[in-house]
């Protein structure tokens, strides 16, 4: 039995959403310290993140872990960072994903898909 996608989205999209997000995830001044603080090896990261996203978006089975639960262990991951990974995520489904995809409705879907809520009341989920 094959599965739909929880949305209309393919693994080459998971790819290049997650490379490109990693990329501004390595300069951005706030989270680039954090990750370069836990991530030695990117390429075993990027791919790691991009069976989370499978998992979650294609019921692919191919992701074990609780990335809140490690976030949440790791001190130097703070709240406030979150606000920042999602605008960085924010910016790379809208330039990534065509139109509507990329819209602020999609982007409240895959932030409900992984466990996170909007994080302001312009973010509305449909």
């Amino acid at each position: 039995m094959n599965i739909p996608p929880r949305l209309p989205v393919t693994a080459a999209q998971i790819q290049t959403i997650v490379a490109k997000f990693y990329d501004r995830v390595r300069v951005d001044p706030v989270l680039g310290p954090v990750f370069a603080a836990h991530v030695e090896d990117w390429p075993p990261h990027e791919a790691k993140i991009k069976r989370f996203w499978r998992n979650a978006l294609f019921l692919e089975r191919c992701y074990h872990g609780n990335p809140m639960q490690f976030h949440a262990a790791a001190a130097d991951v703070k709240r406030d960072h979150f606000a920042v990974w999602l605008s960085l995520f924010d910016a790379v489904l809208e330039q990534e994903l065509p139109k509507p995809l990329g819209s602020v409705t999609l982007l409240c879907r895959f932030r409900w898909h992984c466990g996170k809520r909007p994080v302001s009341s312009k973010a509305c989920c449909a």
